[in-house]
């Protein structure tokens, strides 16, 4: 129940950051630090949790990491192409002054 639970944070920590990673150029620092900033909240997450970090863990892990930071970045073309909504690279700010 605890590996669930964690992995589903991973992946809803995971959208804001693939959400800022879809409005900045590929390979920038901002995008590196799109990526890399929930690496290291998810470790701290494991540690805090005791979940460890058996080699077993990893692929869900791993797929909860890509498909959280794709769901980000599909939510900001949806945003941008589909609804034509000027966005920025913050996914509360956009909620925010779009719903309000």
């Amino acid at each position: 129940m605890k590996l669930a639970f964690i992995a589903l944070s991973v992946f809803l920590i995971n959208i804001p950051f693939g959400y800022w990673r879809a409005n900045v150029s590929k390979f920038s620092w901002q995008w590196i630090l799109a990526i890399h900033i929930p690496v290291l909240i998810i470790v701290l997450e494991r540690i805090i949790s005791h979940l460890g970090f058996a080699w077993v863990t990893y692929p869900l892990f791993i797929v909860a990491f890509f498909v959280g930071q794709m769901a980000g970045v599909r939510i900001h073309h949806y945003l941008k192409e589909k609804k034509h909504i000027e966005v920025s690279s913050c996914i509360f700010v956009d909620c925010f002054r779009n719903c309000f």
